[in-house]
C-alpha cells in the first residue's frame, strides 16, 4: 500500500495537461455494449476506475486493449449479461451496464455496486427508469435483476437530475421501441458527450446539452469513436493546487467553459485569473486568500466533486466561510484529517464552517474517499513540514499519476511503499 510524502511550502509553477474526464469514460465503455463490432474511445485517463470498468468489460466477453490512452472495444463477442460482486464491488459506475444490457438483450443480472465509502447512494432513480420503460426488476442476493420483451418508450421525470440514472435511461432508450421522454435530465459535460457518441452510433436524440431529452428508439446501433473531454475534476484540483500555493499555473483542458462555476469562487477568493482558448492560467502569487462560501449543486453549477478540495483552500483564507454539499450530506470525512493539519473546522448537517489560520502543519493524515484524498494532498502542499498522506489507493481510482504533475509544476511529492493500514 503507498502513501504519499509531501514537502510543503512550495510554490507551484508551470503548465500542465489535465487528463482525459474519468466519469464520462465511465458511461461511454458500457455504452459499447449496445452494438457490436470495435469501438475507439481516445483520450482515455489511465486510472484504475478504468481498468475496473475493463476488467468487467472483458469478463462478458468484450476484447478490450488499451494503450497510450486509447481504448478499443469490441462487442462481438459478449457472452454473458451478469455482472458479478467481484466485478462490481470496487466502483458505482459499474451500474452502468444496466441499461444497456437490458436494451439489447432484454435481461440481464447486475450486483448492487460499491465504490468510495461514505453516505449511502441509492440507485432507485435507475431502477425506476427502468419499470417505466417496461422492465420487471428484483432484487435477490445482493443482485439487480431486470428482464423484458421489449423495452417500450415512455416519460421518465427524475425528482432530481442524477448523472448516473440520466446515463443509464439514456443508454436503455435508445434502444426502446417508441418515443422516450427523459424530463429534469442532468447536462453535466459528460452526459452531453454521451449522448453525442449515441448519436454517432445512429441513436436518434433531440436536446442534447438540455434538460429534456426526446429519444426515437431504433433497431440497432452501430460501432463508433469518440474523442473523451478533459477531466475537469482534476483541471479545477490542479488550480487549486496552484492558489493555495500562491503560486502560477497554467491548465490546458478541452473547454474552458465546463469550469466556470470554480474559476468564478477563484476569481472571488482574489486568484488571477486569465482564459485563452483551451488555456487557464492562474496566478496567485500575491495572494492574501479571501473567504469566498460554496453552495455545491447540479451542473452548472458548483460540483460537489470539488467540495473537498475548496474547503482545504479555505483552511487559509482570511475570517470564515461556509462549504455547503446541496448533492450529498454528508460527503465531508475530510474534515478531521483537514484538522489534524491544522485547520479549523466545524460540521453542521451539511455544511463545514471553516475559520481560516495563518498556517497548516504536516501531520500523518488518511485517505477516504476520492476527493477527500485530493483535498488531503492540496492541504500537504501548502503546509509547513512534512505531510504523510495514506491509503492513496483512493487516489488511484481517479487522478492519474498526479504525484507527477504536481511535481511537473514543482512540488516536492513523492510515492512510496508503506505497511500501513
Amino acid at each position: 500500500m503507498d502513501k504519499y510524502l509531501i514537502n510543503g511550502g512550495i510554490p507551484l509553477k508551470g503548465k500542465v495537461k489535465a487528463s482525459g474526464a474519468k466519469n464520462s469514460a465511465l458511461a461511454l465503455m458500457p455504452a459499447t455494449l449496445l452494438s457490436s463490432g470495435k469501438n475507439i474511445i481516445r483520450n482515455t485517463p489511465e486510472v484504475n476506475d478504468i481498468f475496473t470498468m475493463k476488467k468487467l468489460l472483458t469478463f462478458m466477453g468484450a476484447d478490450v486493449s488499451f494503450e497510450n490512452h486509447v481504448l478499443e472495444i469490441d462487442t462481438d463477442s459478449l457472452n454473458t449479461q451478469v455482472a458479478p460482486y467481484e466485478h462490481v464491488k470496487k466502483m458505482r459506475a459499474s451500474v452502468y451496464v444496466l441499461g444497456p444490457l437490458l436494451a439489447r438483450y432484454g435481461y440481464t443480472k447486475v450486483s448492487m455496486p460499491g465504490g468510495c465509502a461514505w453516505g449511502p447512494r441509492p440507485i432507485n432513480l435507475h431502477l425506476e427508469a427502468m419499470e417505466k420503460l417496461g422492465a420487471k426488476i428484483e432484487l435477490e442476493e445482493g443482485y439487480i435483476i431486470a428482464e423484458c420483451k421489449k423495452l417500450q418508450g415512455a416519460k421518465i421525470h427524475f425528482d432530481i437530475p442524477s448523472v448516473g440514472a440520466t446515463g443509464n435511461a439514456l443508454m436503455a432508450s435508445v434502444l426502446a421501441k417508441g418515443s422516450t421522454q427523459i424530463t429534469n435530465a442532468a447536462i453535466e459535460p459528460e452526459i452531453t458527450l454521451l449522448a453525442e457518441y449515441l448519436k454517432d452510433m445512429g441513436a436518434h436524440i433531440d436536446g442534447v446539452g438540455t434538460s429534456t431529452l426526446e429519444i426515437e428508439g431504433v433497431d440497432e446501433l452501430k460501432a463508433a469513436e469518440v474523442e473523451n473531454i478533459s477531466d475537469r475534476i482534476e483541471a479545477g484540483t490542479l488550480l487549486i493546487a496552484g492558489a493555495i500555493t500562491k503560486g502560477e499555473v497554467e491548465v490546458e483542458t478541452t473547454n474552458v467553459n465546463h469550469l466556470t462555476s470554480v474559476l468564478k469562487k477563484l476569481e472571488k477568493s482574489g486568484v488571477k485569473v486569465f482564459l485563452k482558448n483551451n488555456i487557464i492560467n492562474i496566478n496567485a502569487s500575491e495572494l492574501s486568500i479571501k473567504n469566498v462560501n460554496v453552495d455545491t449543486s447540479v451542473y452548472p453549477g458548483f460540483p460537489t466533486d470539488m467540495q473537498a478540495q475548496w474547503t482545504a483552500f479555505m483552511c487559509l483564507a482570511d475570517g470564515i466561510s461556509r462549504v455547503t454539499d446541496n448533492i450529498y450530506f454528508d460527503r465531508f470525512k475530510h474534515v478531521p484529517e483537514l484538522n489534524r493539519l491544522g485547520a479549523s473546522i466545524e460540521v453542521d448537517k451539511n455544511s463545514a464552517i471553516i475559520s481560516g489560520v495563518n498556517q497548516l502543519k504536516g501531520a500523518k493524515v488518511m485517505s477516504t474517499d476520492l476527493r477527500a484524498s485530493a483535498s488531503l494532498v492540496l492541504a500537504g502542499l501548502a503546509a509547513e513540514g512534512t505531510t504523510e498522506v495514506l491509503r492513496i489507493y483512493h487516489i488511484d481510482r481517479g487522478y492519474q499519476k498526479l504525484e507527477e504533475k504536481l511535481r511537473s509544476l514543482g512540488a516536492d511529492i513523492q510515492r512510496v511503499d508503506t505497511e500501513e493500514f
